[in-house]
């Protein structure tokens, strides 16, 4: 049968060795939590590998679930069978996935205040950068002074300014905001800059000859042409954002995805550590995905 031909073995036989592994006879007992989770994600995967039309995302999807099931398996052997790894710092995967649905309440709770702090001060980088970029883009005077400062600031770490912004804004969250803020900022300026500078010349003659306002100009000519530059800034500004939430959570936060790591590293408990690390991978994944779907809609022109 012809679908048959769109199932790919490396991500079948991963899974057959995981579940094996999984099924042996052990003393303490079956790990059911993971065999579950690698049939969940079998299940999914297969199912969108059978309806997807790209062949390069079918294999794109076949070999990550391949590899999901080899990490999955060379933890369980290493730590519920071998024994080869100190279960204090990496207990067995099915132990993990137990915490991990015991801790997801108190983890959901603390990223609702991360997830504040990360649009507040991404969104205020997005209203900020992209129209001064635009502004200063389209007026060359201004670009040639102002593109030797952007390329020294922007170079700067911003976890430098976390204990400043920490000191002389009043609370925690506001000095929150504003690191992320200025993480954020340098990438979206910098990449709407160069998006303005590259718009082709005869497109912009074109625009003038319908006598359009400079507003107009901006708006509907010189920012879809740059836009995916801009979109290209938006992606490396939303991860400078996470890196920053997440950095300014564990030097002086009380609360947030960031924090859970640190306070639990604190005490020593890296089992709690561990989940803190999946969980943010979870959300750091889910949000990425949603910023490239956003992307690709905005830049569907191009296709």
């Amino acid at each position: 049968m012809a679908w048959l031909s769109e199932l790919y073995p490396i991500q079948h036989a991963a899974f057959a060795l995981l579940a094996v592994a999984v099924l042996w006879p052990q003393q303490d007992g079956t790990a059911w939590r993971v065999l579950g989770l690698a049939g969940t994600i079998e299940v999914i995967v297969t199912l969108r590998t059978l309806l997807s039309r790209s062949t390069v995302g079918k294999t794109a999807l076949s070999d990550a679930s391949a590899v999901i099931f080899l990490f999955l398996l060379s933890w369980h052997l290493l730590t519920a069978r071998l024994n080869l790894l100190d279960p204090m710092l990496i207990p067995p995967p099915d132990a993990i996935l137990k915490l991990f649905w015991t801790e997801l309440p108190d983890m959901v709770h603390g990223l609702k205040g991360s997830l504040f702090l990360l649009v507040s001060g991404y969104g205020l980088a997005l209203v900020t950068a992209i129209p001064l970029g635009l502004i200063i883009g389209w007026n060359g005077r201004i670009y040639s002074a102002a593109i030797p400062f952007a390329k020294v600031l922007g170079t700067i770490p911003p976890v430098v300014y976390i204990p400043y912004a920490i000191h002389f804004l009043p609370s925690f969250k506001t000095a929150s905001v504003m690191v992320i803020f200025i993480g954020a900022f340098w990438p979206l300026f910098i990449n709407t800059l160069s998006g303005v500078s590259s718009v082709p010349q005869g497109l912009i003659d074109s625009a003038r000859v319908l006598n359009l306002s400079t507003r107009k100009m901006l708006f509907r000519v010189v920012l879809p042409a740059a836009l995916p530059s801009i979109c290209t800034g938006a992606t490396l500004a939303l991860c400078f954002s996470f890196l920053m939430l997440t950095a300014a959570e564990v030097i002086g936060g009380s609360s947030g995805i960031g924090w859970y790591v640190s306070n639990f590293a604190d005490f020593a408990d890296y089992a709690r550590v561990i989940v803190g690390i999946i969980f943010i991978g979870i959300v750091v994944t889910v949000i990425t995905l949603a910023a490239e779907r956003l992307e690709r809609h905005l830049l569907r022109w191009r296709v």
